[in-house]
């Protein structure tokens, strides 16, 4: 089953999904020299970054800002890959009719106004859903805001620039249930470098559904870790169906989930957001688990999780070196390690006795190992170096306030060369001082998650042996 997930097979009626992120060449429908409107945000994105043909689609104009137009897209003079779709509900029948004669691969309908406001929208979902029932088009949405690609340049989320950030390219995917939270996420990732090089917003999925893109980024060898959030599933059957999915593709790639509706109270609000049913969340909760998806608790909390599983090995067990200049943060970064299971074993007395020969007289050697507020660069590779190669643990969780005067940008390339131990690092640092945002920045662009708080710290190594375990279940259970 792993094999055939890493295929990326997935649909029914054919591959085109991959003109989704990849098309060559994209249609706009709905373009327009109007500055603000959706289908101008969604021109100037494409024309400006997109690394293929871009064709403008309007019958009202004969060229926009000098680029030509046309009237439909059968007027289009040469293939169309993708069209995006942002007019009127009710014009959107006759685009998909005009786009299954063009032989498009694929749409991304833009446009609101279907199951999400009502009986005339269900129908006009029911209309469109006959008029591809037979073809090969394949389309996400509507009422969706479609694809971002850092790759290639494919960006259909219509929000300007100066209103959302993009973020660089990387081995993030998002899957997202709300435009609005895709865009919020994306904005917030660029502003933090994070490398989300993939997200997708599917709406109300009268086609492809969440499960054929978990499918699509298990077969992308450029995606690392798969992030989701939803709100809830909305048609017979389809539980089953991600379920299904889900198993295969956490075989090979871990899934991180984050479901929103938990809550009795937020059960109306998802139903009039995209038509889906928050439904109990202890049933989406247990599906989860069965699944071998990771759960997170909040947005930022599984991008905090994403990071590490992105850049970080799998540990070989769960016992967690803490080594620290603040006895504070040493202990609340053991507090949330034992609430998750983890250990912070007690080192042997020999290893004991050789650090204090190094460390200052105040040290405590006994794990955590806090150096204290008289740290220095050199003490910090020392522990590393000491204990790292050792059997005794089987990861790190390293807290270095750069608040302290005996710390320098050096204490960088000391971490970054403990990774040649090959085990999974994080570090906490905590403030706001030039020297500090320096010192993050550098451990991130080497592959080193850097979090604020130790409780977050502790809980993406936590993640990293929980998806340890899944992946051997999983994969045990298919043998």
């Amino acid at each position: 089953m792993a094999t055939e997930v890493l295929r990326g097979e997935s649909g029914l009626r054919g591959s085109n999904i991959d003109a989704l992120f990849h098309p060559s060449s994209v249609a706009v429908v709905g373009a327009t020299p109007k500055q603000g409107h959706v289908g101008y945000v969604i021109m100037v994105n494409l024309l400006g970054k997109f690394k293929g043909k871009v064709f403008l689609v309007n019958p009202r104009y004969d060229s926009i800002n000098g680029v030509k137009c046309y009237k439909g897209l059968t007027d289009v003079d040469d293939e169309v890959d993708l069209a995006v779709i942002a007019v009127p509900a009710p014009v959107v029948p006759q685009v998909v009719v005009d786009a299954v004669k063009k032989g498009v691969k694929a749409l991304i309908i833009i446009s609101g106004g279907f199951s999400e406001v009502g009986d005339e929208g269900r129908r006009l979902e029911d209309e469109v859903r006959s008029i591809i029932k037979d073809s090969k088009v394949r389309v996400l949405g509507p009422n969706c805001i479609g694809v971002y690609n850092a790759e290639n340049g494919l960006d259909t989320f219509f929000l300007p620039e100066d209103r959302m950030g993009r973020p660089p390219k990387g081995p993030i995917a998002l899957i997202s249930q709300s435009g609005a939270v895709a865009a919020a996420i994306l904005d917030w990732a660029s502003r933090r470098k994070l490398g989300i090089g993939l997200a997708v917003n599917y709406g109300n999925k009268i086609d492809v559904s969440e499960s054929e893109l978990l499918e699509y980024f298990a077969g992308n060898p450029n995606v690392k870790v798969i992030t989701m959030y939803m709100e809830g599933l909305k048609y017979p059957g389809e539980g089953l169906r991600f379920l299904e999915t889900a198993r295969k593709v956490a075989q090979v790639k871990p899934v991180i989930v984050y479901k929103a509706g938990r809550t009795k109270a937020s059960v109306h609000a998802v139903a009039s957001h995209t038509a889906a049913l928050a439904g109990d969340y202890e049933i989406y909760r247990g599906a989860f688990r069965q699944a071998g998806l990771i759960e997170a608790n909040s947005v930022r909390e599984m991008f905090d999780l994403a990071k590490a599983l992105a850049t970080q090995p799998l540990p070989r067990g769960k016992r967690v070196l803490v080594l620290t200049d603040s006895g504070g943060m040493g202990i609340q970064a053991v507090d949330t390690l034992s609430t998750l299971g983890l250990e912070v074993p007690e080192l042997p007395e020999t290893m004991q006795s050789m650090l204090r020969k190094y460390l200052p007289p105040l040290a405590i050697v006994r794990n955590p190992v806090d150096v204290t507020g008289s740290a220095t660069d050199e003490y910090y590779k020392i522990v590393l170096d000491s204990i790292l190669p050792t059997s005794y643990v089987d990861m790190a969780l390293i807290v270095a306030l750069m608040q302290i005067p005996g710390l320098t940008p050096n204490l960088v390339n000391y971490i970054i060369d403990a990774k040649r131990y090959g085990k999974p690092m994080v570090v906490v640092s905590f403030g706001g001082s030039a020297l500090m945002e320096k010192f993050n920045d550098a451990l991130e662009n080497s592959g080193i998650p850097v979090y604020a708080t130790p409780d977050r710290g502790a809980r993406a190594l936590w993640a990293l042996v929980e998806y340890s375990r899944i992946r051997k279940m999983l994969r045990e259970e298919v043998e």
